[in-house]
C-alpha cells in the first residue's frame, strides 16, 4: 500500500513540474519584446494585433483640422508610423517610448505591407 501511494506522489509531482515548466517557457514566448522589423517581416502574423515597441521619436508632425497626430519611432531595426488621436500628449522628437498600439496596414501587394503603422493605444515616456 506504501509503494501505490509513493508511486502516485512521484506522478503528481511530475506533472506539476512539467506543468510549471510548461508555464514558464509560454510565459517567455509572449513576453518577447516586438521589433518593427518584426512587423515587416511578418506582416500577416502581427496584422490587427495588439504590440508594444520601444524606439526613439525620430519625427512627430500633426496636420491642422484634424484630430490626429502622427509620429515614427525608430527601434533599431527599423521605422514604423504611429497614429494617435491624443493631441494632449506631446510626443517630440528624440523621446524615448514604449508605444503600444494595434498594427494595420493600408494594403498589401506581394505580401509588402503599404502604409504599415500602429494605431496608439498607450505610449510611455522613458526618460524624458
Amino acid at each position: 500500500m506504501r509503494q501505490i501511494v509513493s508511486t502516485a506522489r512521484r506522478g503528481w509531482t511530475t506533472a506539476v513540474v512539467a506543468l510549471a515548466l510548461v508555464a514558464t517557457v509560454a510565459g517567455c514566448s509572449l513576453s518577447r519584446q516586438t521589433t518593427v522589423s518584426d512587423l515587416k517581416n511578418n506582416t500577416g502574423r502581427y496584422h490587427d494585433r495588439t504590440v508594444s515597441i520601444d524606439g526613439v521619436v525620430t519625427s512627430s508632425w500633426a496636420i491642422p483640422l484634424l484630430p490626429y497626430r502622427f509620429y515614427k519611432v525608430d527601434d533599431g531595426t527599423g521605422e514604423v508610423t504611429v497614429i494617435s488621436q491624443r493631441r494632449s500628449d506631446r510626443v517630440s522628437k528624440g523621446d524615448r517610448v514604449r508605444v503600444r498600439g494595434k498594427v494595420g496596414d493600408v494594403a498589401n501587394f506581394g505580401g509588402q505591407a503599404i502604409g504599415l503603422h500602429l494605431q496608439e493605444r498607450d505610449v510611455a515616456f522613458r526618460g524624458r
